[in-house]
């Protein structure tokens, strides 16, 4: 009976401290996505904001001097300067568009970074008309400056089917 009662009791306190547990995972999680940490809704307003199809509103999301982001076409990019000029005169060429961020998107942090994979739904309209829908292959590596954490390494890349 004695022995029926202490692992009653452990059991028990075993159940109390993973609940708490679990409580305070909760709630931390909650805070840092509250607290600007990257996670997935950092992750598609960055892509709303191509969306809108003005390179020069993304500068508030990348790290501004050398840095080398890898796109579709053309193949690198040697800063943000660079990047927002070529991508502002592709860009021009379309009416709208529209990408999503899938739900295999993870995010992995590593001291005072962050480094994201994911695969991001793209379904743009030329202002021909033309519509063209393709998968993405993003991933990104993410620092944090003066309280912000911006892309300072980027790769994207078109899925073929």
């Amino acid at each position: 009976m004695t022995k029926r009662l202490v692992m009653l009791a452990l059991a028990a306190s075993m159940t109390i401290c993973g609940l708490a547990q679990y409580g305070f995972a909760q709630k931390r999680t909650k805070v840092s996505a509250a607290s600007g940490a990257v996670d997935k809704a950092y992750l598609q307003k960055i892509w709303d904001g191509w969306a809108t199809l003005d390179a020069a509103g993304q500068k508030q999301y990348y790290a501004q001097g050398p840095h080398v982001f890898f796109d579709v076409s053309p193949l690198k990019y040697g800063s943000w300067d660079e990047y927002q000029s070529t991508v502002s005169k592709e860009l021009a060429e379309y009416k709208a568009a529209r990408f999503t961020v899938n739900d295999d998107a993870q995010i992995h942090r590593s001291g005072d970074a962050y480094w994201v994979t994911a695969t991001v739904a793209s379904d743009m309209m030329q202002k021909s008309g033309k519509r063209e829908m393709a998968t993405f292959r993003w991933t990104a590596v993410f620092e944090s400056q003066d309280g912000k954490w911006l892309i300072v390494h980027e790769h994207v890349s078109e899925a073929q089917p």
